[in-house]
């Protein structure tokens, strides 16, 4: 038998000590390989001992280690009371002689070559743990399937809540026995390292080594459905911050009683006439308190309490009632019955309030570490902000623009006067899935808010971390403007997403030096193009960071950055097509008319209140921090940092339009797009401050991006179902409240004009596009589009409206005129174009039987052309 030498005190000073921890189950086939490997690589460089750890083989595994005991540093340990690879690991670490252990697997996958760098790594003092990583530059999987990669990736994406770590998964890393011992004390599942990362919190110095992983040559993989189903719930563990998890029966059972309680009293108002919205919130308030008391008092009685934990609950539960406000609404224009309305709505906030109580309201903080916490709040206002989309895009009337663009949609063209066609393609996508419904063109946002998403996280990554990635996420959820573009689909939506894609391939082109990405920045801004010339803003951005950075200035002398550009010019060569065939109307339209048609105007005040509105107070407050720092770092320190990029490519742009601004008229939406760049530096903003421990900045973060995500929902839910005791109020030049009401209101009156005449009248919106558009999108029948046009019928300005119904005469049809306000039908100078016209007539518009507006018309018959 091997005789252990005892170390000696100054072990370390000679060379490092090393206890290497090998867990084992029915690994005869590999086992003699993985301990030679072992030995060949460290022996005469470091002291070690090595470990066999075993968890009940019966193929001859412990026999074959048996025999290296008797002449090399070699113990098996056998674990007969089973616990799994965790426990395998702790009762090893518990026998370890050395201060730092080394665990990896026995299958020979993991490189021993690669032992004596991790060892040196945490023996250095540098590090608490080094982890041998597959995904870092320089790491590989050898010979992998693409499902085995996608699934690993997966894998590690599930744990970036808890941790930076590029590969958390690893099985292959060194680290302190001490620490290792705390972290396996309540360790679950067979991530072992994981839970020390996780267990190390924000002080755990971590750094990864790049190995080639190479799959196992003999025996099978232990991985199967039930290291799956462990690996998750380690994960739920660490979300809801306790090693305690909830006895599902008993929340069952108080939401069932919760249930019960709230739809009686949901059905119990309903009948005596009250409405749904009064309704359904007075059934959730009750039901909430109940549950509220019956889970901190039971469900959740082994929960530590916290003094924040009734303003987590409120908040919870608000987030909750607007989601399933959102369910109510889409049950019920989906002409469900009550009883199916009431339980889907009942249902979808029962989710939010399990979720949140789960793990947040009952959750232990103290087991997570600040940054984690972040991220995972990060996560969850992200997640929940799509969720409110997706249930109310279809219960909210579309917004005027909107219904101009699904008008585009139902005329294809490679370009229109005011915009180019991109989105006209996506509605006539969403649409010809969903139909000619709110949701069907509405939908086609949401995917480009969670391509946007995608785009900024990892730049986001690349320029200031995972931790800044999760906080650029909720930034991104809860800034007005890009909150609006996820439910919204107008122009701005497939910009903003083209215009992340295109930032994100740009400094993978720039700071990573990555050639091919050249070509993906290219695409991104040709598919801008065909969204909005605005995009175009980057070229110049481009060259201004490439004259900036000396480093980049070679990419001038090769073909990559004009091959960006030829990609973009082909991609919207459909446009310039569509121009040239046109009279260059769009590029007139959106160019020299903008410039030097409109009259000279002042309004850089403007710009700035529209700045403060698109980012909303979070966003101004963060964009201020993230300017000042900039600015007072010291240039050369500026150009060796990610600043570099944020600042040029977010005032390159945004010069032009303060510039604009000098002489012209700015509109709202126009710089929404610019802030993606500042954007990670916002978020880097929060990180430093996490990191200082700012617990005021902190605080004050907290209560405002609650509040924000709340006011979201709660407009949400009003504009679907109203108020309680509020309803709705307004008008129709306002929120979108009313406008399918109204449709059939004008629609009513357009039939009864038909019953006397003979004859379908043509509607007529007395706007550029407003109306008419409305007039389409909620009009009905076969020829509906064909009966609807705008004040171009009188030869005013009526944007696609005059091209769309250039080519048509109206002779002696009979015209009923519509308008939001009186004066847009009382003009003296209408009844030249008419051989009679009536009075002008006052109609109201209603919403579950209240009053939300009101809208004018008048009646015209024989139109012909004045002389």
């Amino acid at each position: 038998m091997y005789s252990y030498p005892r170390p000696s005190p100054d072990a370390y000073t000679r060379q490092s000590s090393v206890s290497i921890i090998v867990p084992t189950l029915n690994e005869a086939e590999n086992i003699d390989r993985t301990l030679r490997a072992i030995i060949e690589n460290i022996d005469g460089r470091l002291d070690f001992e090595i470990i066999v750890t075993d968890g009940g083989s019966t193929d001859g595994t412990r026999e074959r280690v048996a025999c290296w005991e008797k002449h090399r540093p070699v113990r098996l340990l056998e674990n007969i009371g089973g616990g799994g690879l965790a426990n395998d690991v702790r009762a090893a670490a518990l026998s370890a002689r050395f201060p730092i252990v080394v665990v990896l697997d026995a299958d020979g996958s993991h490189p021993a070559s690669a032992i004596t760098s991790l060892v040196e790594a945490v023996a250095s003092g540098d590090y608490d743990i080094a982890i041998g990583s597959r995904y870092v530059a320089g790491g590989a999987t050898v010979d992998w399937p693409f499902q085995r990669q996608a699934l690993s990736r997966l894998g590690a994406a599930l744990a970036a809540p808890f941790t930076e770590v590029q590969d958390p998964l690893s099985g292959f890393f060194a680290i302190r026995r001490t620490s290792l011992l705390a972290a396996g004390a309540d360790a679950e599942g067979f991530k072992i390292g994981l839970e020390a990362i996780v267990a190390g919190g924000d002080g755990v110095r971590i750094c990864e080594v790049p190995i080639s992983f190479s799959d196992r040559v003999h025996g099978t993989s232990k991985i199967g459905a039930s290291h799956t189903i462990a690996y998750l719930n380690q994960l739920l563990r660490f979300s809801r911050g306790t090693t305690s998890a909830v006895a599902m029966h008993r929340f069952a059972l108080v939401g069932m009683a919760g249930f019960l309680m709230d739809f009686l009293v949901v059905a119990a108002l309903q009948s005596l006439g009250t409405s749904i919205a009064v309704a359904h919130v007075s059934g959730f308030c009750l039901s909430a308190a109940f549950n509220y008391f019956g889970h901190m008092k039971w469900s959740f009685h082994d929960r530590p309490r916290v003094r924040s934990q009734l303003p987590r609950f409120i908040l919870v539960s608000a987030m909750a009632i607007a989601l399933r406000g959102g369910f109510i609404a889409a049950a019920t224009d989906l002409g469900l019955p009550f009883f199916a309305v009431v339980i889907a709505g009942i249902a979808g906030g029962t989710v939010v309030s399990y979720i949140g109580n789960e793990f947040y309201v009952f959750r232990n903080d103290r087991f997570l570490s600040p940054a984690a916490r972040w991220r995972l709040a990060a996560l969850a206002i992200a997640v929940y902000a799509v969720a409110l989309r997706i249930v109310y895009q279809g219960s909210i009337d579309l917004i005027p623009q909107e219904a101009y663009y699904w008008n585009y949609a139902q005329r294809p063209a490679m370009g229109y006067l005011d915009h180019p066609p991109m989105v006209a393609w996506l509605i006539w996508l969403g649409t010809s899935i969903f139909g000619d419904s709110e949701f069907g063109v509405r939908i086609v946002a949401t995917f480009t808010w969670l391509t946007t998403a995608f785009f900024m996280f990892k730049l986001t990554k690349n320029l200031f971390g995972q931790t800044a990635a999760f906080l650029a996420l909720m930034l991104l959820s809860v800034f007005p403007f890009y909150f609006l573009i996820g439910i919204l689909t107008t122009p701005d939506a497939p910009l903003t997403a083209a215009w992340a894609g295109a930032l994100y391939f740009l400094e993978r082109a720039l700071r990573a030096k990555d050639a091919r990405a050249w070509l993906g920045a290219g695409l991104c801004v040709g598919l801008g193009m065909l969204s909005k010339y605005t995009i175009a803003l980057l070229g110049p951005a481009t060259l201004v960071y490439l004259l900036v950075d000396p480093q980049s200035r070679r990419w001038l002398l090769t073909p990559w950055p004009y091959l960006c550009a030829g990609v973009a010019a082909v991609l919207f060569a459909p446009v310039i097509s569509w121009n040239a065939n046109h009279d260059w109307a769009s590029f007139q339209f959106q160019g020299s008319r903008r410039w030097f048609e409109d009259g000279l105007e002042f309004s850089v005040p403007a710009l700035v209140l529209c700045i403060a509105a698109l980012l909303g107070p979070i966003g101004v407050s963060l964009a201020g921090h993230a300017a000042s720092r900039m600015v007072r770092l010291r240039t050369r320190t500026i150009l060796r940092e990610a600043g570099t990029f944020v600042i040029v490519f977010t005032l390159a742009p945004l010069s032009v339009f303060v510039f604009y601004s000098l002489f012209h008229s700015v509109k709202l939406n126009w710089t929404g797009p610019v802030w993606l760049a500042l954007l990670p530096a916002m978020a880097n903003v929060v990180v430093r401050a996490l990191k200082k421990s700012d617990g005021r900045f902190m605080a004050s973060l907290q209560i405002t991006m609650a509040a924000s995500i709340v006011a979201f929902a709660l407009l949400f839910h009003y504009l679907a179902l109203g108020l309680p005791l509020i309803g709705h109020s307004g008008e129709l030049r306002g929120l979108p409240v009313a406008w399918e009401e109204f449709g059939a209101e004008a629609e009513r009156i357009k039939t009864s004009i038909e019953s006397e005449t003979g004859q379908p009248p043509l509607l007529v919106g007395m706007d550029p596009y407003n109306i008419a558009s409305e007039l389409g999108f909620y009009s009905t029948g076969p020829a509906a589009l064909e009966n609807v046009t705008s004040q171009n019928l009188f030869g005013r300005n009526g944007l696609m409206f005059d091209t769309w119904f250039s080519n048509r005469s109206f002779d002696g049809r009979d015209v009923i005129m519509v308008g939001v306000e009186n004066a847009h039908v009382s003009d003296d100078e209408l009844a030249a174009w008419f051989e009679t016209i009536g009075p002008v007539e006052r109609q109201a518009v209603r919403k579950n039987g209240a009053e939300v507006g009101r809208f004018f018309y008048r009646i015209g018959y024989g139109f012909r052309r004045p002389d």
